[in-house]
């Protein structure tokens, strides 16, 4: 039986009722506005406070469906969003007090979204990443309203495999990609000015065009252009998406500017496997920390049962990921060299604290190290490293393939 399912049954069968959670009420959309560069566009809702959203997709034409709970859109505050990709925007309260929004697109669009707590200014905000050419995932049937969030005891029942696409009962693979940094963060930055938030997302994006190019997988961007997503959502993305896999892309400094070749990291909760992986973690976590017990919700539940759970997933993630880390290595290793002793290291990189999901980071090169920074700003080595990338995900999926996946049909020979 799939990890997963395992953890989902176990949750199941263990938790004991919980209250329910009361709904967010009494929010209003103060105002939105939306820019954009090139094939994406950002999308920002001013909230008057915190509010709980779910979205799904529709095609022909191609809408985005946001429903808001307990809230309320003030006069005119989406009156300037007809600009850019979208072609209307539409809303409507619904009888239970919540608000949906419908947007319009004038081609297919992959839509990422996450709040943004109040900070430097600004006050609660919803953002919508808008990148153009994204299939559209749900069929072309009327508008069916989501089911209501669950409730922390349920959170992991409905952590289920994400549905199939049209046309199949087969689903993807869904891999988030990372881009490491971006926006007011720029990352590592190399003797001549490079900064490692424009190298991460290159070679990011270049991953996401061959997975998607890859019958069986489906990627998603955690951010597509230059700009700053805390840790903790970028963690939450991942989860949004039901991911099979996290993969964060980067091209780190270190202390010594020797130091070159690639690395790749899985989480460590007993310490850093090296030096230099302890010093890397301490510099990705600095802007952010998080723990995992909250990914799981565990945090209303008996301590010896939450911890016997969350060991349990994490072990098995952990393990996961040492080996999805492993044939990645192997892979860009091949193209970039191999820094140190050649094996996966671990450290606690709050990035790759999702309980259930196996995740990676992978450093790409040494912007500090003079070789390394100029095969990075090459375009054509970039692709090398990305397809590697690719590379060792695929050898890890073609063997250990999800179970409902469309690589576990071939696997299995089962495919019509």
């Amino acid at each position: 039986m799939h990890r997963r399912q395992i953890l989902t049954l176990l949750l199941a069968g263990m938790t004991l009722p919980l209250p329910a959670i009361a709904r967010a009420a009494g929010q209003t959309v103060l105002a939105a506005r939306a820019w954009g560069h090139g094939d994406t566009s950002r999308l920002v809702l001013d909230l008057s406070g915190p509010v709980k959203y779910q979205t799904f997709e529709l095609d022909a034409p191609p809408r985005l469906i946001l429903d808001l709970r307990g809230t309320r859109l003030a006069p005119g505050a989406t009156a300037s969003l007809s600009q850019g990709p979208i072609k209307a925007v539409r809303s409507s309260l619904r009888p239970n007090g919540d608000t949906r929004l419908v947007f319009e697109f004038d081609q297919p669009i992959k839509t990422t979204a996450f709040t943004l707590a109040p900070g430097e200014g600004k006050g609660d905000r919803l953002v919508l990443d808008l990148q153009r050419g994204g299939p559209i995932l749900a069929s072309n049937k009327p508008a069916k309203a989501p089911e209501p969030e669950p409730a922390p005891a349920q959170a992991m029942q409905a952590k289920a495999a994400p549905p199939p696409r049209p046309g199949g009962v087969h689903r993807d693979i869904v891999v988030v990609i990372d881009a490491g940094h971006g926006g007011k963060d720029p990352g590592a930055i190399g003797a001549g000015g490079q900064k490692e938030k424009h190298v991460a997302l290159a070679i990011a994006q270049m991953l996401a065009r061959k997975v998607n190019q890859t019958k069986g997988y489906q990627a998603r961007l955690v951010r597509n252009d230059d700009f700053f997503v805390p840790l903790r959502k970028r963690v939450e993305v991942a989860r949004k998406y039901n991911a099979d896999m996290f993969v964060s892309v980067h091209a780190d400094a270190a202390p010594n500017r020797t130091a070159k070749g690639a690395s790749v990291f899985a989480l460590s909760e007993h310490g850093a496997t090296s030096t230099l992986a302890r010093w890397m973690a301490d510099q990705e976590n600095a802007s952010d920390l998080l723990g995992a017990r909250q990914l799981l919700n565990l945090s209303d539940k008996d301590p010896m049962l939450a911890n016997v759970i969350l060991d349990m997933s994490m072990n098995a993630t952990i393990s996961s990921s040492l080996s999805l880390g492993g044939n990645v290595l192997e892979n860009v290793g091949g193209v970039s060299g191999v820094h140190g002793a050649g094996r996966v290291e671990q450290a606690a990189f709050a990035v790759l604290k999702s309980p259930d999901i196996p995740s990676i980071l992978v450093e790409t090169g040494f912007i500090s190290n003079s070789r390394d920074c100029m095969r990075l700003m090459d375009t054509r080595h970039r692709q090398k490293v990305a397809t590697a990338i690719f590379g060792g995900i695929n050898g890890y999926f073609s063997n250990n393939p999800p179970m409902g996946t469309y690589l576990a049909a071939v696997k299995q020979g089962s495919l019509a």
